[in-house]
């Protein structure tokens, strides 16, 4: 803290925007990439795809945006023991890049490794631009918050922006083509930000310590890198057999037997008092939702993508034109930068009138809207199950639903760590509970699996299905919301 204090006279206030224009740039990379890929996966090997059935594509998708939110774990240690946030970045946008032209690159072997490199790239980038934010703002307040809010719409404006480039050139020209767009969008990302990283002064320039690097830390990365490396090398060579479905299932297990040992232990060897435990009980409650909630709503990039592509009539009757299927994918972030300030307004005239509903409520409130979404779907389901294409209406009015629901759980399951979790753990608590997000990334794609084309007449029940889940995941919270009050007793 007396580093990050001291550097504080040498940073520049334009620093902000430096790291705003970078993320924005990184999210148009991602988001770009992500409208692409389960359609490019499932497309016909005749149309430059991979030829891949549902299922299967379905769990390398899941696989690839849980490895996004795990990654982000070492990816801090690196900047914290070894690199700094500043290079960090660096490093993580040009592994981005190569992941980004590597995926245009026309072999399944060289698609993984592309994916690989994403994921690395992002755990490098995305947790380190949100902490050089922090550490433009030592001294806290109002001022941080106002920062760290300016960078969320950054997030979301280059989510916006990314598929709508990204699916017309991969989906009207080549894959190819919509793979380089991504990697263009992060070549420009850091471009900028070598041209204005001095405003950022001391913020992330070196790693904790003191800037001291440990040669324990040192050899322990480098083993790290020769244990993937080895991996990588085998899957090219083809002697390592890559089964997706297999490695997502084994994936899902790993991550509960984490999440299930970490709180176990902490329980039982770890000295809390009883306030302490009772609050990390109210943990475990919100992560169990959290993740539920993220199965559900992780479909828009694959199964919803897929209705979007196969059975959505996306002609514009007075142009003849046929919007790209992955441009639907702009919508919730869209969504989330009109809709952000007015639910922030809402809980906030609630809070003044005495009203302004508990963390549990609020949980709920964002699971029955997700469900409410999925209800849309399975109405618009019953239509394309009779053989008719529906308009793009229903699937906005399911992106408006997920965001108001995002929007409700979101920000305050974020929140709730720095206040539930014992002081001396927020930083790990932290990391679990995007583990949370990673888990329901995984079950979204498996989930998603079942979507197949050759099994439209279910689709309507499998969508009834995620209703149901989200339905009595919500009401459990609702019977818990009295109970849970009672254990955050001294808890804002």
């Amino acid at each position: 803290m007396a580093q990050e204090i001291q550097a504080a006279p040498e940073r520049h206030p334009r620093g902000l925007y430096t790291l705003f224009l970078t993320e924005m740039w990184e999210r148009c990379s991602y988001y770009g990439n992500r409208g692409l890929l389960i359609l490019f996966m499932t497309a016909a090997m005749a149309k430059g795809g991979l030829g891949m059935t549902d299922k299967e594509a379905a769990a390398i998708y899941g696989l690839y945006t849980a490895g996004v939110y795990l990654a982000a774990l070492p990816g801090g240690w690196v900047a914290d023991r070894l690199l700094g946030a500043q290079r960090s970045v660096w490093l993580g946008g040009l592994l981005i890049i190569a992941g980004q032209f590597t995926l245009a690159w026309p072999s399944l072997p060289t698609f993984y490794l592309g994916l690989g490199l994403l994921v690395m790239g992002t755990g490098l980038l995305k947790p380190n631009i949100s902490t050089m934010v922090g550490q433009l703002y030592p001294e806290g307040g109002a001022r941080r918050d106002a920062g760290f809010t300016l960078f969320y719409m950054g997030i979301n404006l280059g989510a916006a922006i990314g598929p709508l480039v990204c699916s017309t050139l991969g989906e009207k020209f080549s894959w190819r083509y919509g793979f380089l767009g991504a990697g263009a969008g992060m070549i420009l990302g850091l471009i900028q930000f070598g041209l204005t990283s001095h405003h950022l002064g001391l913020a992330g320039k070196k790693p904790g310590h003191g800037g001291q690097v440990s040669p324990r830390d040192v050899r322990l990365l480098l083993g790290a890198l020769v244990v993937v490396a080895a991996v990588v090398g085998l899957a090219l060579a083809g002697v390592l057999k890559i089964n997706p479905l297999r490695l997502a299932e084994g994936a899902t297990k790993v991550i509960v037997a984490i999440a299930v040992a970490y709180f176990t232990g902490l329980f039982l060897f770890l000295k809390l008092d009883r306030t302490e435990k009772m609050r990390l009980g109210v943990v475990v409650i919100l992560f169990a939702s959290s993740a539920m909630f993220w199965s559900g709503f992780e479909q828009a990039g694959s199964s919803l993508n897929l209705f979007a592509d196969r059975y959505t009539n996306r002609v514009l009757g007075f142009l003849k034109y046929e919007i790209p299927a992955g441009w639907f994918q702009s919508v919730n972030p869209s969504f989330i930068i009109l809709l952000a300030p007015v639910v922030a307004a809402v809980w906030i005239r609630l809070e003044r009138r005495g009203l302004n509903p508990s963390l549990p409520v609020k949980f709920a409130l964002g699971l029955f809207l997700l469900a409410g979404g999925f209800l849309v779907m399975a109405v618009a389901a019953t239509s394309v199950a009779a053989g008719v294409k529906v308009l793009p209406p229903w699937l906005i009015v399911t992106y408006l639903l997920h965001s108001l629901g995002e929007l409700c759980l979101s920000p305050v399951g974020l929140s709730s760590i720095t206040k539930l979790a014992p002081q001396r753990l927020v930083g790990q608590m932290m990391g679990l509970w995007f583990l949370a997000t990673s888990f329901g990334n995984l079950i979204a794609g498996l989930m998603a699996g079942n979507f197949s084309a050759d099994a439209v007449d279910q689709m309507p029940a499998l969508f009834r299905q995620i209703v149901m889940t989200a339905v009595i995941t919500g009401t459990v919270m609702l019977i818990l919301a009295r109970p849970i009050k009672r254990m955050l007793t001294g808890v804002k």
